[in-house]
């Protein structure tokens, strides 16, 4: 079995594991049988179903380019014969599909793409499939509401560094007698320092690149990105204390911010933040 992210649910007293495979949802076919008579008996005896291997094919043909049709066609004229045998493995094996996933071991088992699982979950029992895509989707709000909670956090904490970075510019930075257009443009050249560092383009860019979007480049920023921000503002803070001229505090900022993305993109607290705890 792939390491991707595993969650489980719970459909009339059978716990279900659902896997994150390449950004899709697959939920094991082998734990929705558990409790049905045949167990995993019922999942081969669904496969050289004609009308599955038909539903399985157009699905196939729609998601996946690399399907292979050729084989497909002598499956589909096999099917429905007496003597007609179909398993995970040998559908995967013979057309190169992608909606299913078979894995030998403790952890194995059959997984199918969430759009076939519910098709089983149909041909198992229509009660069963109704609560399956309920807890599905209510797994499915949690999760978004996590990593809402989790970008939300890190925006917020972003903000309250971004008033420590407009502090020091007030401080350092803006003479005595200014008037507050030119106040306005000095802030707005240092927000930009962080922009070009961090997103590498200015406010005004990622606008005139973006005419149709609302807000502005940060509201559209990764977790990743956000927590870089805040640590940027922070340090470009103490670089205008420091008297740094600002074509050197970009180069610094922009060093700092690569290294600490690099460290950041694919560090498994960072995956907990963006997907919620599995």
């Amino acid at each position: 079995m792939p390491k991707d992210k595993k969650s489980t649910i719970k459909v009339q007293g059978t716990a279900i594991t659902i896997i994150s495979h390449k950004e899709d949802d697959f939920i094991s076919l082998t734990d929705m049988v558990k409790n049905f008579d045949g167990g995993s008996a019922l999942i081969e005896q669904w496969l050289k179903n004609k009308d599955t291997v038909l539903f399985l094919g157009i699905w196939e043909q729609i998601n996946n380019p690399d399907f292979n049709s050729i084989e497909f066609e002598g499956i589909k004229n096999e099917a429905g014969r007496n003597s007609f045998y179909l398993s995970a493995k040998k559908w995967l094996k013979a057309t190169n599909a992608k909606g299913l996933i078979a894995s030998a071991g403790r952890y194995g088992g059959t997984y199918a793409h969430k759009d076939i699982a519910f098709e089983f979950g149909s041909w198992l029992s229509p009660e069963f499939k109704l609560y399956l895509i309920k807890e599905f989707q209510r797994l499915k709000e949690d999760e978004n509401r996590r990593l809402s909670l989790d970008w939300n956090l890190n925006r917020t904490l972003a903000k309250l560094n971004y008033r420590i970075h407009t502090d020091a510019i007030k401080t350092h930075i803006i003479p005595p007698s200014i008037t507050k257009e030119q106040e306005s443009f000095v802030y707005a050249s240092e927000a930009d320092v962080l922009n070009v560092a961090l997103f590498g383009k200015m406010a005004k860019q990622w606008r005139d690149e973006n005419p149709l979007r609302e807000g502005n480049i940060r509201d559209y920023a990764t977790i990743e990105q956000l927590l870089v921000l805040a640590n940027i503002e922070s340090m470009n803070a103490e670089f205008i204390r420091m008297g740094l001229p600002q074509s050197e505090r970009l180069r610094k900022l922009n060093r700092i911010a690569i290294t600490q993305l690099q460290s950041l993109i694919g560090n498994v607290n960072i995956k907990k933040l963006n997907h919620g705890n599995q």
